[in-house]
């Protein structure tokens, strides 16, 4: 046999360097939600803040700003969710925005 000098293909990891990146990837996102209720009504939730931010604030000036009510609630996976009455999508977005504690890149807004 002659060599070619071509390397021979051998099978492919793609997410063999996720583990060097912290695991699924390099940016934290923070996920802003629609859920539909019954009718018109929907509650918006925002996930994967900070764990260091004072959730009970910022929940306290959205609620002011947005003239909506909503609560801070616990899960155990997926650590604390702030949710909110109505479609504030975008308004949540712009304020978290506006406040300096994301920045836009990191925002994703999920739903219709």
């Amino acid at each position: 046999m002659v060599d070619i000098g071509v390397p021979i293909p051998t099978t492919f990891d793609p997410f063999a360097e996720a583990g060097d990146f912290g695991g699924t990837g390099n940016k934290e996102y923070v996920h802003i939600r629609i859920q539909q209720r019954n009718g018109k009504k929907s509650l918006t939730t925002v996930q994967g803040l900070r764990q260091d931010l004072s959730y009970e604030k910022i929940l306290k000036s959205l609620k002011k700003e947005f003239c909506c009510n909503g609560n801070v609630v616990n899960d155990k996976e997926l650590g604390k969710i702030i949710q909110l009455q109505g479609d504030q999508r975008k308004n949540v977005s712009q304020f978290l925005v506006n406040a300096g504690i994301v920045k836009k890149d990191q925002i994703k807004i999920h739903g219709f």
